[in-house]
């Protein structure tokens, strides 16, 4: 069966910031038949950075996968810009790394059952067999792979094995309670993304909802970042926080806190897979 081909595009740039970019992105869309449907700027006056994200239609236009590059490369290479582009037409491949704790997984299944992410997921991976239940009832493959005899370096050699073989784009640790190791982090930046049950940089590391308990905090939060080798320290996408007070028990920060981990989880995923955000500086730009 034929592909359908794409009607739309999203171009991501981030480049020095300088004069008439904009209008020299506009001007080389309308040359090559686009029409823009959606452009969106920040200019970093501190660093002197200009990021842009641009959304383009593609019924008359003459540019496609096959020649975009070569066409572009001139205008990007003229300013120094880094660059992305994506077609419309597949979902982002997404697999899902999971614990034991099913909160965040269940909601991005029923996210992507109720078509709010436009995504494939060919395999939830798992440390842990628990959750296979709930992938067996959305129909994905579950992977269980264990770390055996403490051989960490085994067991991620497996994972990355089995996510270029399933060709996928992004992957999403939703509660997955391992710290992924330099090596496994190699090649795959900015394309991790993780949900810290704290709200970043406060209580960084394991249980968080006790360390706020004890510090008789009252707003705890969530947070979406990138995975670094630094832990709990890479790019933030996304955040949330709610009220509590003295009467909140651990329990009931943590039961307050489910919510916010997969709601604030969903949202850093749908902007990565709708193309929203750049980074620079170990800072995020999220055009909303």
């Amino acid at each position: 069966m034929p592909t359908e081909a794409p009607s739309t595009a999203r171009l991501l740039i981030a480049c020095p910031d300088a004069r008439g970019i904009v209008a020299a992105v506009a001007r080389f869309i309308s040359d090559h038949g686009g029409n823009l449907l959606d452009a969106d700027q920040h200019t970093d006056r501190e660093h002197g950075e200009f990021f842009m994200r641009v959304e383009f239609d593609l019924t008359e236009c003459d540019l496609g996968p096959g020649n975009f590059a070569a066409a572009w490369s001139p205008l990007a290479a003229a300013h120094r810009m880094s660059w992305r582009v994506r077609f419309d037409g597949q979902p982002m491949r997404v697999a899902i790394l999971v614990g034991t704790l099913p909160h965040c997984l269940q909601d991005l299944l029923w996210r992507y059952q109720a078509g709010e992410l436009p995504i494939e997921i060919p395999a939830i991976i798992s440390n842990h067999d628990a959750l296979r239940p709930i992938a067996a009832h959305a129909g994905i493959t579950f992977h269980h792979l264990p770390i055996v005899n403490r051989d960490k370096a085994a067991q991620e050699a497996a994972i990355r094995e089995l996510l270029e073989r399933e060709g996928v784009e992004l992957v999403v640790l939703a509660r997955y309670m391992q710290v992924l190791s330099p090596a496994m982090l190699h090649g795959w930046e900015n394309r991790i993304i993780n949900i810290h049950h704290s709200f970043l940089p406060a209580f960084a590391g394991g249980d968080p909802y006790r360390q706020a308990y004890e510090r008789g905090v009252k707003l705890i939060g969530a947070t979406s970042h990138y995975v670094t080798e630094v832990l709990d320290d890479g790019p933030i996408i996304a955040q949330d926080v709610v009220q509590v007070s003295h009467r909140c028990s651990v329990d009931d920060l943590k039961r307050m806190g489910r919510d916010l981990e997969r709601t604030v989880l969903a949202r850093a995923v749908r902007m990565h897979v709708h193309d929203r955000i750049l980074v620079s500086q170990n800072k995020t730009v999220v055009f909303d």
